[in-house]
């Protein structure tokens, strides 16, 4: 295990391909970067992940591919779509913004992330063609989902309801600043014995070692979007942990020790 100090700066390496689904999207990208070098026209994937990004990056690599670059719709975005346009070529911006406004009645809650994401994948369309979603702070009925630019259309012509409310769907040119600053996080810190998997996310959940310990070998925990197969597993400073039932939290920092040899932590809840 490393030492305190050095885990403090220490990244995670890359992780391989874990699966079937994984090894596709590698030989995908390297297809598209073979076409768009091949034929000097511009490709683009849907939107990725952050772990879908580093499988991307890696086959970038392997094609020895130069001139790919991921594009979010805004700076912070989590979810990204691999541009990949070759010197000469056009430009284009696969990315769109549509503004959703729940017409909630007086008392009714505002739909949220999950509502608005349950509600676009019902009308059939998959994952990918979804980025982040940005809620107004100064208006909670507002929620501004980045989506890929050819299917705005049909979002926008297709969803009428999310969560308990009815909702419309309207084309939007420039995103407020305050909604591109994103939601503010409220750090927290901690002390934990080691930089073990169920340690660390024993003290970002406030519960006991034993109940995280058992998360994780249920199956309900993973660590940047990769199941999380051992509770003794390392941790890395920028992890984000995505708890089943419970929530994501990302590990933001590693620090020193305390004077009782335990290793400060901070972490937010999403």
């Amino acid at each position: 295990m490393a030492s305190s100090s050095d885990s403090a700066t220490a990244a995670r390496g890359f992780l391989p391909p874990q699966n079937e689904q994984e090894r596709f999207l590698m030989r995908r990208v390297e297809e598209l970067c073979r076409m768009a070098d091949q034929k000097g026209i511009p490709r683009y994937t849907g939107f990725l992940s952050d772990r879908e990004q580093a499988l991307a990056l890696a086959a970038m690599n392997r094609a020895q591919c130069r001139f790919g670059e991921f594009r979010g719709g805004w700076p912070g975005a989590e979810r990204r779509v691999l541009c990949l346009e070759p010197p000469d070529s056009w430009s284009e911006d696969p990315v769109a913004v549509l503004r959703l406004r729940a017409m909630a009645a007086a008392g009714d809650k505002a739909p949220g992330h999950r509502d608005y994401l349950g509600s676009i994948l019902a009308l059939g369309l998959d994952r990918a063609c979804l980025g982040d979603l940005l809620q107004d702070p100064d208006n909670p009925a507002v929620t501004y989902a980045f989506v890929l630019q050819d299917k705005t259309d049909f979002i926008a012509s297709h969803l009428t309801d999310a969560g308990h409310c009815q909702v419309r769907a309207e084309f939007c040119d420039a995103v407020p600043d305050s909604v591109l600053r994103g939601p503010e996080r409220t750090l927290r810190e901690a002390t934990v014995p080691s930089l073990r998997a169920d340690s660390v996310l024993a003290a970002m959940m406030h519960t006991s070692r034993t109940l995280a310990a058992g998360a994780i070998r249920a199956g309900r925990v993973e660590i940047n979007h990769v199941p999380l197969r051992s509770a003794h597993e390392d941790v890395f400073s920028g992890d984000i942990f995505t708890v089943r039932g419970s929530g994501r939290y990302r590990l933001e920092a590693i620090g020193g020790k305390s004077k009782k040899d335990r290793i400060f932590i901070t972490f937010y809840q999403y």
